[in-house]
């Protein structure tokens, strides 16, 4: 099966929910330099900051139906073609391309951005 065992990427205070319109995912608050953890096992498929308005990204490829995104880092930490393991530190939290220091968390579904709060285990 395709079904993915999540765990929060950070741990802070959501300051932005997910909405269709919005936001495509969640917006977390986060202190400079905070670890960022992969939510799930999996490959890096994109790691830099070439995607407006994302800063320093990282996109891990879950399986074929998965992929998550992890936004507005100030140091990454792994590479494309890079496997890791769920809970693995993947980059520093920082404010690139965000007016505060944040995590943007998005989890796609066949390339769909779907509410992570659906996903993630209750805090």
């Amino acid at each position: 099966g395709d079904k993915v065992d999540w765990g929060w990427p950070l741990r802070g205070k959501i300051i932005a929910g997910f909405s269709e319109a919005n936001n495509k995912g969640l917006d977390i608050a986060a202190k400079p330099g905070e670890p960022v953890l992969a939510a799930a096992p999996g490959r890096v498929v994109y790691s830099g900051s070439g995607l407006r308005g994302y800063g320093k990204l990282v996109i891990i490829k879950h399986n074929k139906t998965y992929l998550s995104a992890y936004a507005h880092n100030s140091v990454i930490l792994v590479k494309e073609g890079q496997n890791v393991v769920k809970g693995q530190k993947i980059a520093e939290a920082g404010s690139t391309d965000s007016d505060r220091p944040e995590l943007h968390f998005e989890i796609r579904k066949l390339g769909k951005p779907v509410d992570p709060a659906k996903y993630l285990p209750p805090t």
